[in-house]
């Protein structure tokens, strides 16, 4: 029979995987609204956004009510490691509303060039995120590392769309708005698979009690 604590406890990951669930969303409707040139779904994307700030509220105050009661040392760290994935989660959800927003401003204008990259990297960082939260569900460090790996591939896309976007703007110096707006874009996916990165390194901190933080070191210790 579940305790009140373990009820407590229950309740904050399911938060979490709610947010993750919503924030998820966010981003592939704010990359579609993009590919189909669908202002509304955009607009959509940017009113929806309080659903995810107002989870994240929820989780912190389930997280301070169960650390108020001087949790067992295993617990506290899955709290405070809750709170800080949820933050992720919300700035996940803020980069899907950013690039709902130049959506909106790049569908007003003729399409700048095929959108192949966007949807690779936009699909790329929903696994990493997808894998992350799995990790933290399933007490799965080695996937958290995994997770780790596979932000390296979604900078290098990044700097590869940068390059090409500057080589538009400099050839033709009436596509800067619209590359700039897609600069942006590319920027926002590149952060959302940090933020799964962030919380992948925090799952592998949860379950193996080391800080892998600023260390590149994605690979368990022998």
């Amino acid at each position: 029979m579940m305790t009140h604590h373990d009820q407590e406890l229950a309740e904050l990951k399911e938060l979490l995987l709610l947010m993750a669930g919503h924030s998820r969303n966010a981003v592939t409707r704010a990359v579609q609204a993009l590919m189909d040139r669908d202002e509304v779904l955009a607009k959509r994307v940017i009113e929806d956004d309080s659903i995810v700030d107002q989870l994240e509220i929820k989780v912190d105050e389930v997280a301070v009510t169960l650390l108020s009661k001087a949790p067992l040392a295993t617990d506290l760290r899955l709290i405070t490691i809750a709170m800080k994935a949820s933050h992720d989660l919300e700035r996940v959800c803020d980069e899907a509303t950013t690039i709902a927003r130049r959506a909106i401003e790049l569908n007003s204008e003729p399409q700048l060039k095929p959108y192949v990259d966007i949807p690779k990297m936009a699909q790329l960082g929903l696994q990493m995120l997808d894998h992350a939260i799995n990790a933290f569900v399933n007490r799965n460090p080695q996937e958290a590392r995994d997770v780790i790996k596979s932000d390296k591939e979604v900078d290098a896309m990044n700097k590869q769309l940068h390059r090409e976007l500057a080589s538009y703007m400099i050839e033709r110096p009436s596509t800067i708005t619209r590359a700039l707006n897609l600069m942006v874009v590319s920027k926002s996916l590149e952060r959302i698979a940090d933020h799964a990165t962030n919380i992948g390194e925090e799952v592998v901190y949860l379950y193996e009690g080391r800080d892998i933080r600023h260390t590149g070191k994605a690979s368990p210790a022998v």
